[in-house]
């Protein structure tokens, strides 16, 4: 009995001692991969970093005035200038559109007023 007892003991033990084996690898092959994604995002920030740079710089104002006049053939660009602008008041906007109504309900008279209501207390 007492071999028996020994034996699933051992058991328990090499089972208990694979599982924590395969959860050692599994935990450094987590650890490994929050690296590589950090490494890959620090890469994506330098990137996104000199992307940024390159629009501030293909977009500069004295290159695009440029390029406007080059192309005004092609594309009727006109230069941004104050006198260009309108007013706010200036806009036309369009009415809104508000939905007809079917059969109008008059309820004048069937509101009690808070007043009435204290009262009636």
């Amino acid at each position: 009995m007492r071999t028996l007892v020994y034996a699933a003991v051992a058991m328990a033990v090499m089972v208990l001692a694979f599982w924590a084996y395969r959860e050692n690898y599994a935990t450094q092959q987590a650890l490994d991969d929050i690296q590589r994604l950090n490494r890959e995002i620090g890469h994506l920030h330098e990137r996104r970093a000199v992307l940024r740079a390159e629009w501030a710089y293909l977009n500069r104002p004295d290159r695009l005035r440029a390029l406007a006049e080059m192309n005004y053939d092609r594309l009727r660009l006109i230069p941004l200038e104050a006198p260009r602008f309108a007013r706010i008041d200036q806009v036309a906007y369009p009415a809104p559109d508000l939905p007809a109504l079917s059969s109008p309900v008059d309820l004048r008279g069937q509101l009690q007023t808070p007043a009435a209501t204290e009262d009636a207390r």
